[in-house]
């Protein structure tokens, strides 16, 4: 059974059946590097992948980046993608405390997947304020996979057969819902909640933190039935435009 965890960042820190097989692991972040490679901004971004999971293809957006930043609160997962990238000059991996001492305006693209629901909610802010920091002014965020609360384990676990069909791991996909449910994911979820935001709700987190959102068409992950959101610099209450050092893009930008 494991030792029980203390929170989100320990239970990821410890071995986990959320991929159902070695195929489920791959085909995952490999289209999760795909998507983010043809958001990519042109050019040779500075990009920083935030919880950034075992990221085994994190290489393919390297290669259009000037710098890639893995950063993730597991120290179990630091020590495998530290092996796995080292011989890779363009990728770092960090902490969060480290990220967070990096001067202001390191990064062109941010990227955050699949990481906002494990947050409780009175932290979000502070996360949102340490990613504007860290933007720079004509930067994006992508913040994807954020769960509506209508969207509960019933609609994921649909969305995952989906998937699993379409990559051929449907059979291991059907062994794995029965296996979460008996799962430390399932006690982890129990015992520390996933927070949950509607559209509205989640655009007004950003306005309060100084940042401007606009919901994509498509969610990055498997589940349509979750949101991504494309980020830029807005304007803190009270604060003018001039801090920003450049004009605030529409929501159609």
């Amino acid at each position: 059974m494991g030792v029980k965890a203390k929170d989100w960042a320990d239970f990821w820190n410890q071995p986990h059946s959320i991929y159902v097989n070695r195929r489920h692991l791959d085909v995952h972040y490999r289209d999760i590097a795909e998507h983010v490679r043809q958001l990519l901004p042109a050019g040779k971004p500075r990009v920083l992948d935030y919880g950034c999971g075992e990221a085994i293809h994190a290489g393919l957006v390297a290669d259009s980046a000037a710098e890639l930043v893995l950063c993730d609160a597991a120290p179990g997962v630091r020590d495998r993608l530290v092996q796995r990238f080292a011989g890779n000059t363009k990728i770092r991996v960090l902490a969060p405390d480290e990220v967070d001492r990096l001067p202001a305006q390191s990064f062109d693209f941010m990227f955050v997947n699949s990481v906002v629901q494990y947050v409780p909610p009175a932290q979000v802010g502070r996360l949102l304020g340490a990613w504007r920091r860290l933007l720079a002014p004509d930067g994006a965020i992508i913040i994807a996979d954020i769960i509506p609360p209508h969207v509960g384990p019933l609609r994921d676990a649909v969305a995952l057969a989906r998937y699993a069909a379409k990559n051929q791991f449907l059979l291991a996909a059907m062994v794995g819902c029965v296996r979460t449910f008996f799962s430390a994911y399932r006690r982890a979820r129990s015992d520390f909640g996933v927070a949950t935001y509607t559209e509205s709700e989640f655009l007004q987190r950003l306005a309060t933190n100084g940042l401007v959102g606009v919901r994509l068409p498509f969610n990055l992950e498997h589940n349509p039935a979750r949101m991504t959101f494309r980020v830029r610099l807005g304007r803190l209450p009270g604060e003018g435009t001039e801090a920003l050092g450049t004009k605030l893009p529409s929501d159609g930008e």
